[in-house]
């Protein structure tokens, strides 16, 4: 008599939902495509690469070298797109509603949303101070930075004196990785081709860098902080530490001391926070991140995730993980790992973020790098940093694009990306 066939069991394809498709959000995709039903959901049809978004503020890289298709980077797998935003879920249907009306209903929810800028409630911020966290943001700070110049051509190139009359002050808010790229590649940006097109008008532009706290990259060493500001300074950047903003004008910044400085372009890049959009899917939120335990699932939620900037997860030491893409594309593998082992019954371990090290560009030839307490600087430095994030750049097409961009900045000391692009 044969033996009866032993009923193998039938392994659940599970229905996977992901709000947002940024460095967390596209990562989870594709480590779910194999055993899971996705469906990625993003406000914008395309992702942008964040790291490389000051570059486009200071005619370094053309806008569309850092945005990619979403559609694209799926291309090869079996994940579905929908372009839209979350307006509310249904905890107990498992389902989520988007701004277009339609519901998408889910074993398992991973929300990364991302960030947005952070005013800190500080007056003026919102209504005088320009952000950076979108394309379209940096080609806005492009074209004051480029109106203003024109500006200065238009009523001082034939009566600006050689001595340098200051006319224009651009100021970034915080002394963060950031801050202190964008200062320089202003910096650069006015040395170099603002120089080449009329001498006098860039003469009379000054760039201020304004830091809350002691140092500039807070984050990193002090030997790399200094070395930073040293070189900042190298190239005309004003630095003001210790200097805690009050207030923000249209034509000024006031300080906690009292003092003001004026400031025809302010920029803000002293912090960001979780989209805002997360308070309308009625989940916990601490401090502006949505709350999760040591597995990256929603407090109170097991069957919700939260990833990248939007998730409030900790350190060893209680402390929010930084908002860089490396701990948003760790988190995205976690936990298409931790759902696969839910599915098959195992063990899940809790998440550890593994610091890879950080870095910053201040201009040409000039940047520093800490990895595993290795601290590395000028040259070296620098070509690591541009190989990183040309690596990590999505699409052959960019890739391509901004490395002729970088060359062509490089060999002529101009860039051509001076348009401003704003008007109508």
């Amino acid at each position: 008599m044969s033996r009866p066939k032993e009923k193998i069991p039938k392994v659940v394809i599970p229905k996977v939902v992901i709000l947002g498709g940024g460095f967390g959000g596209l990562t989870a995709a594709r480590a779910l495509d194999s055993f899971a039903d996705v469906t990625l959901i993003d406000r914008h049809n395309f992702q942008t690469f964040l790291p490389l978004l000051y570059q486009v503020s200071t005619a370094g890289l053309a806008g569309d070298h850092v945005a990619y298709p979403i559609r694209g980077a799926l291309r090869k797998t079996r994940v579905d797109f929908r372009m839209g935003s979350p307006i509310s879920i249904d905890h107990k249907n498992k389902t989520v509603k988007l701004d277009s009306s339609e519901v998408f209903p889910f074993d398992y929810l991973i929300v990364a949303m991302g960030s947005m800028t952070n005013d800190f409630a500080i007056p003026g911020v919102s209504e005088y101070a320009l952000g950076m966290k979108t394309v379209s943001e940096a080609l806005h700070i492009r074209s004051e930075i480029m109106r203003h110049f024109e500006d200065l051509c238009r009523f001082h190139n034939d009566r600006l004196p050689n001595g340098s009359t200051q006319e224009l002050t651009i100021s970034v808010i915080g002394g963060g990785p950031t801050g202190v790229e964008m200062a320089g590649a202003i910096a650069e940006l006015i040395r170099g081709p603002l120089t080449l097109d009329n001498s006098r008008a860039a003469r009379g532009i000054r760039v201020a860098l304004i830091e809350a706290g002691p140092r500039l990259l807070p984050a990193m060493s002090p030997h790399n902080s200094l070395r930073a500001h040293r070189d900042l300074e190298k190239l005309g950047v004003t630095i003001y530490l210790d200097t805690a903003v009050k207030k923000i004008d249209s034509h000024s910044i006031t300080f906690k001391t009292g003092e003001s400085i004026s400031s025809g372009v302010t920029i803000w890049a002293a912090g960001v926070k979780g989209e805002s959009a997360m308070k309308n899917l009625n989940i916990p939120h601490e401090r502006d991140r949505i709350s999760v335990d040591e597995f990256l699932q929603v407090i109170n939620y097991p069957h919700i995730f939260a990833i990248g900037d939007i998730a409030g997860a900790k350190d060893e030491n209680g402390r929010f993980l930084p908002m860089i893409a490396p701990v948003a594309m760790q988190q995205g593998r976690f936990v298409a790992r931790h759902i696969k082992q839910l599915i098959h019954g195992k063990k899940v371990e809790r998440f550890r973020y593994r610091d890879k090290g950080a870095m910053a560009t201040i201009g040409r030839h000039k940047a520093v790098v800490e990895v595993k307490g290795i601290r590395i600087g000028g040259v070296v430095a620098w070509y690591m940093w541009l190989w990183l994030h040309l690596f990590y750049l999505l699409g052959g097409r960019n890739k391509i694009g901004t490395m002729a961009d970088w060359t062509w900045n490089y060999l002529t000391f101009d860039r051509g990306n001076r348009h401003i692009m704003d008007i109508s």
